[in-house]
């Protein structure tokens, strides 16, 4: 996978972050999704490399990058601090502003970003999720019974990571099989590397911590923070298989966070990069070139 990319890491304020890097032209930060790594763009980055230099990641606590301690308040997992540390890495890599698509969490990452750091953002695109302020504000049985594992994860410690440690296979299995698809969509190389990365008590814990600030710093900043829109160009993209699709009218939830909203549906599950990566691509492309 990623043939012709290099691997790099790089030290941030707050933890060590891995990647990978290649392609030519305006950079473009990729960001993975729970409960992936950077793997989950191998399909797409390669389409893109063509036009852009993609940078593609694994977020703190997943992956292969670091999994430093969440704290009381589970601040070391805030989509602010996540945020930071690829602002970091792209300045470490030479990239003083950039385009970024996130995928599920990388997608919250990458909102919390442009409103952070808007100097440093040209464009955002959000694969296949609202954000998180809006859906736990307006949370229903519908949405408690499709992503259930919001509510599981954010549970105190130790009560998520030892059940899911108990067996993680069986976890990620029925997880990654859970959104609409089967896991026979996944390349086995990169569902090797899921599983690689996953049965690590380290990762598993780290994405509690960062379900945790979810629920709980995340939300606090996203309160503080509802005067506000995203003023980059926003495309948002989803699943017309998937739960977003069916809960969610997402352009115009979008357009209470964020100004310049354009996207759509695309023949897929949850997994859009894997599913679809041709079409995700046509997509990104004309958006990130205008």
């Amino acid at each position: 996978m990623f043939e012709g990319f290099e691997r790099f890491r790089v030290e941030t304020e707050g933890a060590t972050i891995e990647g990978v890097r290649g392609g030519e032209g305006q950079p473009v930060l990729l960001l993975h999704g729970y409960p992936q790594t950077h793997a989950m763009w191998h399909l797409v980055a390669p389409l893109l490399a063509g036009s852009f230099t993609i940078v593609a990641t694994d977020l703190r606590g997943y992956g292969d990058s670091s999994k430093p301690e969440g704290g009381e308040d589970h601040a070391g997992y805030s989509k602010r601090a996540m945020a930071l540390d690829q602002v970091e890495v792209m300045r470490e890599l030479g990239f003083d502003s950039f385009a970024v698509a996130g995928h599920d969490r990388g997608g919250r990452v990458a909102y919390r970003m442009a409103l952070d750091h808007p100097e440093r953002i040209t464009k955002l695109a959000v694969l296949d999720i609202v954000p998180t302020h809006y859906v736990f504000a307006t949370a229903d049985k519908n949405l408690a019974t499709a992503y259930y594992h919001w509510f599981f994860l954010i549970q105190p410690y130790d009560l998520p990571e030892h059940l899911i440690g108990a067996d993680p296979d069986y976890y990620l299995r029925k997880k990654l099989g859970g959104w609409g698809t089967g896991v026979d969509l996944f390349d086995p190389r990169a569902y090797a590397e899921y599983e690689r990365c996953f049965r690590d008590p380290k990762t598993i814990h780290a994405s509690c911590e960062d379900y945790r600030a979810a629920a709980t710093i995340d939300f606090t900043h996203d309160e503080a923070d509802r005067d506000r829109k995203v003023e980059h160009p926003l495309l948002a993209l989803w699943g017309e298989k998937g739960v977003v699709e069916r809960l969610y009218d997402v352009t115009e939830v979008w357009r209470e966070y964020a100004s310049d909203v354009r996207g759509r549906a695309l023949p897929a599950g949850h997994f859009l990069a894997e599913e679809s990566p041709e079409e995700t691509a046509k997509e990104l492309i004309p958006f990130l070139e205008a």
